[in-house]
């Protein structure tokens, strides 16, 4: 597949970030483009485009905006509201930060689009409170976008009316959860709300709301200025456009690569030098820790979102971690389990502790004090966290452990055999000497 860089196509410019160097290359040309144009007609133009949402769902983000009731404008009604998940709390998830970080304008600028397309004349930048130079990077590209007469009133004489804030997170998993992270934004704790109602009728305030990640929002200029058939020329039919793939762990060069959806992990690790000298790659996650583990057998998997459900796994935020011959499974799932533990917000019995109880196994299997028994008990554990929880934070920690389980059964076998996860080690490095060697 041809290379098309689109949210990454300012990135190795002379500082990006400034509102400058983005007006130079077609920054804020689809604003007024798209101003000429009914929202309904820009929400129509998303649907064509077949963008899905690439905050891990993967659901439509035009069929998103429409679900919000229009035609309630006027005095009494209540207002739409547009809110940008930049959160960004997945393990091994890495692209939002770099986006907003080198071109925080093009976020900018889609949120005024989408925010004009769903009639709100205000959004929020959820990111989170971690990411300190993201949050000052993108209020002062806020700042220039105010002073250039692209935010506030009227709009380019359009008008149209919007304010964006920028809102520093507490730094809780949870709220990547949309419903969890309306409730931090109204200055809760962030705990996720059961639904129905969902946020296009009920979110922000009790209001009709569109909750978009950072990459759904930046990809609009570009569906507008270039047009929906121009979008559907990359990636497969149902799931066209691009996705930043964040490749880290054992591979030469880890980092971001903008690629057309349904690129294969074998064309991304060409692209990244392969893994390192001496190792074969043993597991990996599609799309961040949440997402159930392929191994050597799934490296021409299409990387979009349907072909990876269809392999038994999710493309969730195109998260790659890689792990070679050298890495231990069961130590990389107790340590996903424990950070599920941790950041779980305690308000489901199940996902409170259930994870916790796993954490605990895993690390005695990891030391290697279990019972072969306890394989099948973890997977007990996990039919009872499975699905009833408000969100997906469970799910994610009990299709990670099942796939460990489905693939490297033997590992945990080997680990109480051996006396634990170290001594494993130990006997396949004596056995290997030669891979030993370069680790």
């Amino acid at each position: 597949m041809p290379l098309t860089p689109v949210l990454s196509n300012r990135w190795d410019a002379d500082q990006p970030w400034t509102i400058e160097t983005y007006e130079s290359l077609d920054g804020y040309k689809a604003l007024p483009k798209a101003l000429k144009a009914t929202p309904d007609e820009l929400i129509e133009l998303v649907k064509a485009s077949s963008l899905r949402g690439r905050g891990g769902a993967g659901f439509p983000t035009g069929l998103k905006w429409s679900f919000v009731p229009q035609g309630t404008e006027g005095p009494g009604a209540k207002p739409k509201y547009l809110v940008v998940n930049a959160d960004e709390g997945e393990p091994g998830t890495c692209r939002d930060l770099p986006l907003m970080m080198l071109d925080p304008h093009a976020l900018i600028e889609g949120c005024i689009i989408s925010s004009y397309a769903i009639r709100s004349n205000y959004c929020a930048i959820y990111i989170r409170g971690e990411a300190i130079h993201a949050i000052r990077r993108v209020r002062n590209a806020v700042k220039e976008a105010y002073a250039a007469g692209y935010l506030g009133k009227n709009i380019l004489d359009s008008g149209f009316d919007l304010d964006i804030v920028v809102h520093a997170g507490a730094g809780a998993y949870i709220c990547g959860e949309e419903t969890a992270l309306l409730e931090s934004l109204e200055g809760r704790r962030g705990q996720p709300r059961l639904k129905p109602p969902f946020p296009a009728v009920a979110g922000l305030y009790a209001s009709p709301t569109v909750v978009n990640n950072v990459g759904s929002i930046a990809s609009v200029p570009g569906i507008v200025l270039g047009g929906a058939d121009w979008f559907k020329e990359m990636g497969p039919e149902k799931c066209p456009g691009t996705s930043i793939y964040s490749l880290s762990g054992r591979v030469k060069n880890p980092g971001q690569y903008e690629a057309p959806m349904g690129t294969t992990l074998r064309e991304l690790l060409e692209m990244a030098g392969g893994i390192r000298d001496g190792h074969t790659i043993k597991f990996w996650t599609p799309g961040g820790s949440s997402t159930p583990c392929f191994t050597d057998e799934h490296l021409d998997v299409p990387l979009d979102f349907d072909a990876v459900a269809a392999a038994g796994s999710m493309n969730g935020t195109s998260a790659v971690m890689i792990f070679d011959d050298s890495d231990s499974n069961v130590r990389a799932t107790r340590k996903w389990i424990e950070f599920y533990a941790h950041e779980s917000c305690g308000k489901c019995t199940p996902c409170r502790e259930g994870n916790y109880w796993l954490e605990r196994i895993l690390r005695r299997f990891e030391d290697g004090e279990a019972l072969e028994s306890e394989i099948d008990q973890m997977l007990d554990i996990t039919v009872t966290i499975g699905g009833r929880s408000f969100c997906a934070l469970a799910d994610g920690g009990v299709g990670c452990l099942q796939a460990s389980i489905q693939h490297f059964r033997q590992e945990y076998v080997d680990a109480i055999a051996n006396g634990g996860v170290d001594a494993t080690d130990e006997k396949r490095a004596d056995a290997e000497p030669a891979a030993a060697g370069v680790r």
